[in-house]
């Protein structure tokens, strides 16, 4: 077989048309799996040496090749061909230059089918686990800027209009709940990647007397596909990190959504580090929060590389088919884009300062403390339907006053309340009375956030 000859050319009668080959070859992206398709051959080699395919000698010829291309490959040495394909090619052709025939055999008993699945299952676990990394490192972040703030009182929203007081450590914590589910999301799916497809061959198995379990065992698999063709044709695993990937950045993006609001002039609750900003060309009094901005904009870009994939799946008949090579750069794309992310919010979040002056005024408009005054009048025997009617009309007169409603004087409230309102209702209608009162788990108040921060730090 000459060099340049495809290595599975033998019923061929022509070569393969030059756009056809670029067309058709994936090596310009697939060959970031080098690492994990010889981490799989090596594996494949040595269980073949096992069962008595292969002699000790063949295996070791063939570990030693592939270790050297390996080092070929980190050290920027390695020739890749597009006349190959694909990086299993690479790989194989260039064993075949360095140890001769022997080479050749390291493809018994397997397919790319199942090689390619193998490859990606071993990326995407490795992937996950970098990215489990990041967003541990991003929780206890989380919560440090939380206990720094469990006393700090701002505007808790709906519609984006102040509602009711809350601190800010308890909205912080509001993230936190986000991020720790997304990474159990995460961590199960990692349990579904971890599957070992090798064995599986083209689609229907393979003759040889293979050991699934050892190579599973070599390389960390929790267990062996059941069924070859499912083994080599479903990409289900890579649409559901794809899936857990969108979710996180929506809520990563909700976060950015509201640190762009917040830092900006009209709010002010908090200032974000020049590092992590930058300036406009042309107006040089600007601050731009670029990068929860940016956070913001690749969620979509990710939950595009969900659709793609959803969709490249969609009405494929099994077992492998060539659609499945679109698989990887949206998976890549998802992979590269997640985990920029959240290592650009785990820098970001530890350098938030917090305007504490700014979020405690700004709880003071909006008659926040509305809600505790029903509460009150509640407790003193008024039906909950009658209370939220006169709190409607103290509100509409304090407004037309210009007044808050602490500003009434008792007198005033009592206009609405009558005998049910006496001197103690001020000790509701202050920021602090109303944060305190929310004294149970999941509430607001100080001393609940501090031991949900205890809590949380358990379960991270």
């Amino acid at each position: 077989m000459s060099q340049d000859a495809k290595l599975w050319g033998g019923r061929f009668t022509e070569a393969t048309d030059a756009f056809v080959e670029t067309f058709t070859a994936s090596v310009g992206f697939d060959r970031r799996l080098y690492h994990h398709d010889i981490e799989g051959s090596i594996a494949h080699a040595t269980m073949l040496a096992s069962v008595g395919v292969l002699s000790g000698d063949e295996r070791d010829r063939i570990v030693s090749g592939l270790r050297e291309i390996h080092k070929e490959i980190d050290e920027g040495r390695f020739e890749w061909r597009v006349d190959r394909e694909d990086v299993h090619m690479n790989v194989e052709a260039r064993l075949i230059e360095l140890i001769g025939d022997t080479g050749k055999k390291l493809h018994t008993g397997r397919s790319r089918n199942d090689q390619i699945a193998t490859d990606i299952r071993l990326y995407l676990r490795d992937a996950i686990d970098a990215i489990d990394a990041v967003e541990t490192e991003l929780l206890d972040a989380l919560l440090e800027l939380a206990a720094r703030h469990t006393d700090t009182v701002m505007p808790g929203f709906t519609h984006l209009q102040p509602a009711q007081p809350i601190t800010f450590g308890h909205h912080l914590l509001a993230w936190f709940e986000m991020l720790l589910r997304d990474r159990e999301r995460l961590r199960d799916c990692r349990r579904r990647v971890n599957v070992l497809p090798l064995g599986a061959a083209a689609l229907a198995g393979t003759t040889f007397p293979i050991d699934r379990e050892a190579v599973a065992s070599a390389l960390g698999f929790d267990a062996v596909a059941e069924n070859s063709l499912d083994a080599v044709s479903d990409r289900d695993f890579a649409i559901e990190f794809c899936a857990t990937a969108s979710l996180t950045l929506v809520h990563l993006s909700r976060w950015c959504e509201e640190l762009v609001l917040w830092s900006s002039q009209q709010f002010g609750f908090v200032e974000l580090p020049d590092r992590f900003c930058t300036g406009s060309s042309i107006m040089p009094q600007k601050k731009n929060p670029d990068v929860p901005e940016l956070v913001r904009g690749k969620s979509g870009r990710v939950t595009g590389d969900l659709i793609a994939l959803l969709t490249l799946m969609k009405s494929q008949p099994l077992a492998y088919n060539k659609d499945n090579q679109e698989d990887k750069e949206p998976l890549f794309d998802a992979v590269d884009t997640l985990r920029d992310c959240l290592t650009a919010m785990r820098g970001l979040i530890p350098a938030v300062e917090a305007r504490p002056e700014r979020m405690t005024a700004a709880a003071r408009l909006g008659f926040t403390t509305a809600t505790d005054l029903a509460d009150y009048l509640v407790r003193r025997q008024v039906p909950f339907r009658d209370a939220h009617e006169i709190v409607g009309r103290a509100v509409a007169f304090a407004l037309d006053q210009g007044k808050d409603l602490d500003a009434l004087t008792l007198d005033e409230l009592k206009r609405f309340g009558g005998d049910a309102i006496e001197a103690g209702v001020f000790d509701v209608l202050t920021l602090e009375g109303s944060v305190a009162a929310r004294n149970h788990i999941g509430g607001t108040a100080p001393a609940q956030v501090r031991a949900a921060i205890e809590r949380a730090r358990a379960r991270v």
